[in-house]
């Protein structure tokens, strides 16, 4: 009985550590992939369905990859090793997309002063934020009102008392009364709507688009009969 307990608990913390971390197998290509795809699967909330569609997609072929190179790491003949490098290139060029898809909408975000998307895009774990530290805090000074400081700005503001001494200036000046604390949240929610919408707007033009490419092959193969 006893024997039996400890290999019982053998195996669970087995279990837990492999679970726990990436293979080793290629791990230089792999932990990159293995370790962004929590930060990519966050961004379904942001950007619009059809996103959502490709990154559940690519969820799915990440954890598939995963328990192959777990496996391959175990001994296990039957993975072929060069298939799982090859899925792991493959893997590499969708993470990198998404890591300049999140580059390029930081950018659309700070030309748009779109405060609320800016956040989302230096939170999500996908960016060198210290290579654009003076931009972003540069934004947030004249942005303080409608802009979250969880995260990355907050983390700015700690590290720099010369920072937060600037923000307590600032607040100080400006005084934001409820009423206009409620109006810049109004002003959040608004261009959030119509995010939403227009992602909504685009998604129905490639619809309806796709329904005419679709008719007009019809008619083309119907008139070759």
């Amino acid at each position: 009985m006893v024997l039996n307990m400890k290999k019982f608990f053998l195996l669970f913390l087995l279990s837990t550590f492999l679970f726990a971390k990436n293979p080793n197998v290629y791990a230089a290509l792999g932990d990159v992939i293995y370790d962004n795809a929590a930060k990519i699967e966050k961004l379904k909330t942001i950007f619009d369905d059809s996103t959502e569609y490709v990154i559940d997609g690519y969820l799915a072929k990440v954890k598939q990859t995963k328990e192959e190179g777990f496996k391959i790491e175990a001994g296990d003949k039957s993975i072929d090793t060069k298939k799982y490098l090859n899925k792991l290139r493959g893997l590499s060029k969708t993470n990198d997309f998404f890591v300049r898809k999140v580059y390029k909408t930081y950018k659309r975000a700070l030309k748009e002063e779109d405060s609320w998307l800016m956040s989302q895009m230096i939170n999500s774990g996908l960016m060198d934020t210290e290579k654009y530290k003076e931009e972003i805090v540069k934004y947030y000074m004249t942005h303080s009102d409608v802009m979250d400081t969880s995260g990355i700005v907050q983390q700015y503001l700690d590290e720099d008392a010369k920072l937060r001494a600037q923000q307590e200036s600032l607040k100080a000046k400006v005084g934001l009364s409820k009423e206009e604390q409620q109006k810049a949240r109004i002003r959040r929610l608004r261009a959030r709507d119509k995010r939403k919408q227009e992602a909504i707007k685009k998604s129905l033009e490639e619809e309806v688009a796709h329904e005419k490419t679709k008719i007009r092959e019809e008619q083309v193969k119907e008139l070759s009969k």
